[in-house]
């Protein structure tokens, strides 16, 4: 397991964290993913549809389309981002110093993402629906 030591963290307003944590407790993935994003990045296809249920990447089968849609806006809160390689941007992803943060912060306490209060996903879907700065 690799961890972040305390002097090397990008400390970030308090407004971010929570907008990201809001975020990610929302997205329909689970924590292995990003714990697999972290070392290495992680294309499209092996988080999409049926294999991203046998990876245990997703809890439910869910479209590319779907799965891209909700990797964009984790790339907007800033958890994520697009791999780069020399033909261009790829279809693969990766989690930012900030993802780095959170995923160390739940491996620590539970191994799972806490799931989103009822207010919690009214509040994302309002922010994700106005594109709201939080």
């Amino acid at each position: 397991m690799t961890t972040i030591s305390q002097q090397s963290q990008i400390k970030y307003p308090h407004k971010t964290i929570r907008r990201a944590e809001m975020a990610l407790k929302c997205a329909p993935f689970r924590l292995k993913l990003f714990q697999e994003m972290r070392s290495r990045s992680v294309p499209l296809s092996q988080i999409a549809n049926q294999t991203g249920v046998e990876k245990q990447h997703i809890v439910k089968p869910l479209s590319e389309l779907k799965v891209e849609n909700e990797l964009v806006w984790l790339i907007q809160v800033g958890l994520l981002r697009r791999e780069v390689d020399g033909q261009g941007i790829t279809d693969s992803f990766r989690l930012t110093p900030l993802g780095r943060q959170l995923v160390a912060k739940w491996e620590a306490e539970k191994q799972e993402i806490p799931a989103p209060s009822w207010l919690t996903r009214i509040q994302c879907a309002i922010i994700r629906w106005f594109r709201l700065p939080f």
